[in-house]
């Protein structure tokens, strides 16, 4: 199913001029060796192909930190630097990592080293599941927020074009659940928010919000939201609702 923003056009219009200004600056920081970041008690390093931390990296990580069970298995799609990755390992002591960026995945390796539970986290090179093996009692997702075909590594982490990736996702990620398992997902209105809702609803799962962060950005509203995902108790066990994620191209993870 070929992806049409469900968003009015002057809608898309400011998205698609932040994007270009927010990838203009993170591409400018990033510099030739990447910068050094604190984050939740972290020490990060995040080369110039790979997205760097941002302000709003903050509630997904605190949800991650409040979420992950002592015994859980813990899969963290597009782990980027791994912070969440990282976070998920100081609770529990299984922890796999996945990216379809290289310089990603050897960023996590290295994070993950040092801050001293690379014996708790795996990191694997995967577009989406591809590379993904088992089931999982949580996994956290930070996916990009825009539509648009990307045109380096560093902004496939932010693009996602016609939200391929994200629409395999939810036809996927029932079957890597086991039961009772969790999704922490992260959006905002930045991306498309209402298809990402319908993705949900269609994929059989029942969303809570864990937190919300608004602010105002050039006289518009920005919202962001992490969602706690479970299945809906409402669908058929067996229901894996493949929906809008069937027939998709491939795309990023």
């Amino acid at each position: 199913m070929n992806y049409e923003p469900t968003l009015p056009p002057e809608h898309v219009e400011r998205i698609r001029r932040w994007h270009e200004r927010a990838y203009a600056a993170a591409r400018a920081e990033a510099g030739d060796d990447g910068r050094t970041f604190h984050h939740l008690g972290l020490t990060l390093h995040v080369p110039p192909d790979v997205q760097p931390i941002a302000g709003m990296s903050h509630p997904l990580g605190e949800a991650v930190l409040a979420e992950v069970r002592d015994g859980d298995r813990v899969l963290d799609m597009g782990t980027g630097c791994g912070v969440n990755a990282i976070l998920a390992a100081s609770r529990s002591r299984d922890v796999v990592a996945v990216d379809v960026n290289p310089h990603a995945v050897e960023a996590a390796r290295g994070n993950a080293a040092r801050n001293g539970v690379a014996d708790r986290v795996t990191v694997l090179e995967s577009d989406v599941f591809a590379a993904v093996e088992g089931d999982f009692d949580l996994i956290v997702f930070d996916p990009p927020f825009r539509w648009f075909a990307p045109r380096d590594l560093l902004e496939r982490a932010t693009t996602d074009a016609g939200y391929a990736a994200l629409t395999r996702f939810f036809r996927d990620v029932r079957g890597y659940l086991r039961p009772g398992g969790r999704v922490l997902l992260f959006f905002g209105t930045t991306g498309d928010l209402p298809y990402v809702r319908r993705l949900v609803g269609e994929a059989g799962f029942a969303a809570a919000e864990v937190s919300r962060k608004e602010f105002v950005r050039d006289g518009w509203r920005v919202e962001y939201v992490t969602f706690r995902l479970t299945r809906d108790a409402t669908r058929p066990q067996g229901d894996r609702a493949g929906g809008a994620g069937d027939g998709c191209a491939e795309g990023s993870g």
